[in-house]
């Protein structure tokens, strides 16, 4: 798809954010055709070029994660100390619509890059700011990473097993889901000013109440009863029956049986018809009284077959289950395949390499990966020249530690 076709065509975007949690907005943003130009510290960018497995390149080495988190983005090397880098940068930010950082709020003030400086150049732009806590509140200059998110916003707590302390998601989902409100929010503010007249604003997302805001029906359930809720292991409270089973080939499986006419399939489907037909079982309330017995009759009809009888009899009697996928089970799989969830690409040396497809799908204007993640200031001479700066004018700049 040309470029000019996908729905974020003509929408700038300057990044000023390391690491997880901004350059995940914009990577969305980019994905479905915003121009993003990344400013990164010269020398050393982004911190996240060397996290991880990393791949040999012309300049060193280079994280694998690199080339998917910046794909579609420009690198310009600004250093930000200096005020000749910070008159590029607000040159940047008067051509733009959107700004997104995630400093520890004051850092981009100290710099000359706060809101109160960037709206007066541009009384358009949205800024997206994702900080640990937000901009205001008695811990808005403390340090938060998206583990400490986690904690605060209450996902922590209820992840783990009742008998052991609580444990993390196996990727960094606070920083992951504070981006994605931070995409929403950029778009919300777009609309409200293109379409509705408005000037620009501030999109203020704290990790912790971007983790708070999926804890489902958390906050009203102990203001009304006094209930906290604990971790549970693998079962969903309060919802039966929908558990991680063993099968006799030592597979692990998810089984949802949840709904009411899909719990009585999977009765009829196991041979317990005389639980399909129990009326204490036909609604979830009923189920969830007796979810230990439930459970262990699934446990044994699971334990008693191989994995692949198991996801057979469950598909034929339409009750959703899965096996717990690995990356290697998704390359096999006919779903992520015929999904082209599984992208490829090219490493700069030429090795043939997949990346994670794009979401979500849209129908007329799909996302696309235009290009991976740039080398270190790779768009910079590019993006001086658009600015007006001649090439002597970017010899200088270079010499004096700008870019």
């Amino acid at each position: 798809m040309n470029a000019s076709t996908q729905p974020l065509a003509g929408v700038k975007v300057v990044e000023f954010g390391t690491l997880i949690a901004g350059p995940f907005c914009s990577r969305i943003l980019a994905e479905f055709g915003a121009e993003v130009v990344k400013i990164e510290a010269p020398g050393e960018g982004d911190p996240l070029r060397k996290w991880r497995k990393l791949y040999p390149t012309g300049d060193g080495e280079t994280s694998l994660w690199w080339f998917v988190q910046a794909r579609n983005k420009q690198s310009v090397t600004l250093n930000l100390k200096h005020p000749q880098g910070i008159a590029i940068a607000h040159k940047l930010v008067a051509e733009a619509d959107i700004v997104v950082e995630n400093f520890r709020p004051g850092v981009m003030e100290k710099l000359g890059l706060g809101w109160e400086a960037l709206s007066a150049i541009n009384p358009g732009l949205v800024m997206v700011r994702l900080s640990g806590f937000g901009q205001t509140g008695p811990m808005a200059a403390q340090p938060g990473f998206g583990a400490i998110g986690e904690s605060m916003g209450g996902l922590r707590y209820v992840t783990g097993f009742a008998d052991r302390p609580p444990v993390k998601t196996g990727i960094s989902i606070g920083d992951s889901i504070a981006a994605l409100w931070g995409a929403l929010g950029a778009l919300m503010a777009l609309r409200h000013r293109e379409v509705q007249g408005g000037a620009g604003q501030v999109v203020d997302v704290a990790l912790y109440e971007a983790v708070f805001a999926m804890m489902e029906s958390l906050v009203p359930e102990f203001d009304v009863f006094g209930f906290v809720r604990e971790r549970t292991g693998n079962v969903m409270p309060g919802i039966t029956p929908s558990n991680t089973h063993t099968t006799k080939d030592g597979k692990h499986l998810i089984v949802g049986a949840n709904g009411d006419a899909i719990f009585r399939r999977l009765m009829l489907a196991i041979g317990r018809g005389d639980l399909a037909d129990d009326p204490q079982l036909t609604s979830n309330a009923g189920r969830d009284a007796r979810a230990a017995e439930i459970y262990a009759v699934i446990d044994a009809w699971v334990a008693a077959h191989d994995a692949e009888t198991v996801l057979r009899i469950a598909s034929e009697a339409q009750v959703p289950a899965s096996r717990i996928f690995s990356v290697e089970d998704m390359f096999r799989d006919p779903q992520f395949l015929a999904r082209q969830m599984l992208e490829s690409a090219q490493l700069p040396d030429g090795k043939d390499f997949h990346i994670p497809g794009i979401v979500p799908k849209l129908s007329r204007t799909p996302g696309e990966t235009r290009w991976l993640g740039p080398a270190l200031g790779e768009h910079t001479e590019s993006i001086l020249g658009r600015l007006g700066y001649t090439p002597e004018e970017i010899v200088g700049l270079r010499g004096a530690g700008v870019i």
